[in-house]
């Protein structure tokens, strides 16, 4: 068999690293259930059955998934623009709490009218919240990080405030927005199931953003910017339009996932309106390793664990936090992939994943 070059190795190991980093993550949770004395095999049966062992469970998943698609994809494109988007709940809760609104305050639109038009509104909501921190990162230097998670915590309060007060439904029995107009309903893709287009929407986006990242000039300027500012500057490319152009992309995606959940889900925003999605989507657009594809199977086996983890606690009588456990370590495994290597003696070799990166999968 011909040795793999050095370009190959690096594209070899990008792909086998985060599976062996899921792996073992499972092999050591397997560890955790036994030393506590229940039956391993029962808890990741019923984790896979809880998951998708019935179509009603498969369906579940896929509704955990859409917004792990879309939070996942906000996070990874600002990684591009070697930007650390930590506000990407806040920015669903923008998109969220603004698809309310349009939701229900407008009437007497028709359905191919009023739905697009709250979608949009859920978009252009995290798109003006993820672009102030990317205006503040490109015209004064403050840190996206620090700016982001304010404006999580701003948001948040923001839109419980919102809800408790003038978007109350008065004649609920818990604080809420009135429901949404049906003609603002997110379609059913299968009946009787919580499945909605919404799901169709995400695969799309990821089309789309690869589209963006990978073929066009805009997608160039913002990758080359994400590896090198100084490069791109000389260049000619502008950072502070790559910066906002970027947050903004980034929140606009994280508002469409709260969109998703109004129009498709709840066709309300309560006040106890809590997702973690957005918090969870660094790990997956880690995992993924910032590719839009790639984000597809990573939101799928953060759903899949979060879906099949009150199955699992039920058949095998542990604590459901065993999942945060197993999620924590794939984290840890990826952030540090050396320790995988070091356990399962793979080779680095001399050339570097950059080299691959540089060049981005599917080219």
């Amino acid at each position: 068999m011909k040795p793999l070059n050095l370009i190959q190795r690096a594209r070899y190991q990008e792909f086998i690293i985060p599976l062996l980093s899921i792996a073992t993550s499972l092999i050591i949770g397997a560890v955790i259930i036994y030393a506590s004395g229940a039956d391993v095999y029962k808890a990741y049966r019923g984790l896979w059955q809880g998951a998708f062992g019935k179509p009603r469970a498969i369906a579940e998943t896929f509704v955990i998934t859409t917004p792990y698609i879309l939070s996942g994809l906000a996070m990874a494109f600002g990684f591009k623009c070697g930007l650390f988007n930590i506000g990407v709940e806040g920015q669903l809760y923008a998109g969220a709490v603004s698809a309310a609104f349009i939701g229900y305050a407008v009437r007497g639109l028709p359905h191919f009218i009023h739905l697009p038009l709250a979608m949009l509104a859920g978009i252009a909501g995290g798109a003006v919240w993820g672009a102030i921190p990317g205006y503040l990162k490109a015209k004064t230097g403050g840190h996206e990080v620090i700016n982001t998670i304010m404006m999580n915590h701003i948001m948040i309060k923001l839109t419980d405030y919102l809800v408790k007060n003038p978007m109350l439904d008065t004649g609920a029995s818990f604080p809420r927005t009135p429901y949404i107009q049906e003609t603002a309903y997110l379609p059913k893709l299968i009946p009787a199931f919580r499945l909605h287009w919404g799901f169709i929407i995400a695969i799309a986006a990821v089309f789309l953003i690869y589209f963006i990242l990978y073929k066009t000039t805009t997608g160039f300027e913002i990758r080359t910017v994400g590896l090198n500012q100084n490069a791109a500057r000389y260049a000619g490319m502008n950072i502070t339009k790559n910066f906002i152009l970027a947050m903004s992309v980034s929140g606009g995606l994280a508002g469409l996932a709260g969109a998703n959940e109004v129009l498709g889900l709840n066709y309300n925003l309560p006040a106890a309106f809590i997702s973690g999605y957005g918090f969870d989507a660094i790990a997956i657009a880690l995992l993924a390793k910032s590719n839009p594809f790639g984000i597809i199977p990573s939101a799928i086996l953060w759903a899949a664990l979060r879906n099949g983890a009150g199955l699992m606690q039920i058949r095998a009588g542990i604590s459901i936090d065993l999942i945060n456990i197993i999620q924590a370590f794939v984290i840890m495994f990826i952030a540090a992939p050396n320790i995988v290597r070091w356990i399962y003696r793979i080779k680095t070799g001399k050339a570097k994943t950059e080299v691959v990166l540089t060049k981005g999968w599917g080219k």
